[in-house]
């Protein structure tokens, strides 16, 4: 672990404004941060005077969390290393939040530690775990999954209309060697799609996140988070979801309408029934300004997403 990535890592937390609105933090609420990362949010909420729990299952940003708190001396930060997942198996946290925040994907320092394996704009090995003490790698994946498997994961994950190509590239380049290194596979995955006339992302950008998203098992873990969050927050706690792409973005959007509607209606209900899930009302959804993507153009693809407990 490298001493750069742990202490003096420089953090913009993407729509931090915009989550503030949402959760508005005050002095001895309980905040849930599911996803700490480098900790911006954390420390936003934390001056307002709340108290944070935060989740992260990255070893650096657990230690950069123990670094915060020890640098705050106080007792409002607790940091617990794991998957957001497993607070769903926690029912002592139960009605125990003022607000949950979810700020999903691989963070800033993920991406620029080339070690990480997380991007193909610098050489590193062909890993992508967020706990790289656990799992299975993305080199496993490419060098051990069959030719139909690879193309359904990268077309399910990444939606990479090329996927099939891709995947028999891949299976061909294996049998002459193995593919180790992120640069590797992005020259592969170039390879196979070629050039793509007016694009403004590498041609393996759906690739790369579709093995993260399956190496981290990301969409399965919000599924289990989301179906958590109306035991977990109080009445009249809320939630603010940070997505960067499409597939959890209409996960977390389906999730907030369907305990939204106060009656189901359709073909087989015409008048209506009372929906049992209803527990919530929607905030709305938030993009970044312009000057914030000037700012930190990671944000540009972010979309967030907030609701209120209401019963």
């Amino acid at each position: 672990m490298s001493e750069k990535s742990v202490v003096s890592y420089s953090h913009e937390p993407v729509l931090l404004k915009e989550v503030l609105e949402i959760l508005s933090p005050k002095k001895n609420m309980l905040i849930l941060d599911a996803t700490f990362g480098r900790g911006g949010h954390s420390q936003a909420l934390l001056d307002q005077g709340c108290g944070v729990l935060a989740f992260d299952r990255d070893p650096e940003a657990v230690a950069a969390a123990e670094k915060m708190k020890a640098a705050r001396g106080d007792d409002l930060l607790k940091i617990q290393r794991g998957n957001f997942a497993q607070l769903s198996l926690d029912n002592a946290l139960q009605g125990t939040f003022d607000g949950i925040l979810m700020d999903l994907g691989v963070s800033s320092p993920q991406l620029d530690q080339a070690e990480r394996g997380f991007s193909f704009q610098q050489d590193g090995p062909l890993d992508m775990r967020m706990d790289p003490e656990k799992g299975v790698s993305a080199a496993d994946l490419v060098n051990q999954m069959g030719e139909a498997d690879i193309a359904q994961l990268i077309w399910r994950l990444g939606e990479e209309s090329q996927s099939r190509k891709i995947a028999a590239h891949i299976v061909k380049e294996r049998q002459l060697r193995p593919i180790e290194t992120t640069l590797h596979l992005a020259a592969l995955v170039e390879k196979a799609v070629g050039g793509r006339k007016g694009s403004k992302i590498h041609p393996a950008t759906k690739t790369f996140q579709a093995l993260r998203m399956a190496v981290n098992e990301e969409l399965e873990s919000l599924e289990i988070m989301l179906q958590s969050i109306p035991s977990l927050l109080k009445k009249g706690g809320r939630l603010a979801v940070i997505s960067f792409h499409a597939l959890e973005d209409r996960r977390v959007k389906s999730f907030i309408h369907k305990h939204s509607q106060e009656e189901i209606r359709g073909d087989a209900y015409a008048f209506g029934v009372p929906n049992k899930d209803y527990c919530l009302k929607k905030l709305g959804r938030w993009l970044p300004e312009q000057e914030e993507i000037k700012r930190n153009v990671r944000s540009r693809s972010a979309r967030l997403r907030g609701a209120e407990k209401i019963s």
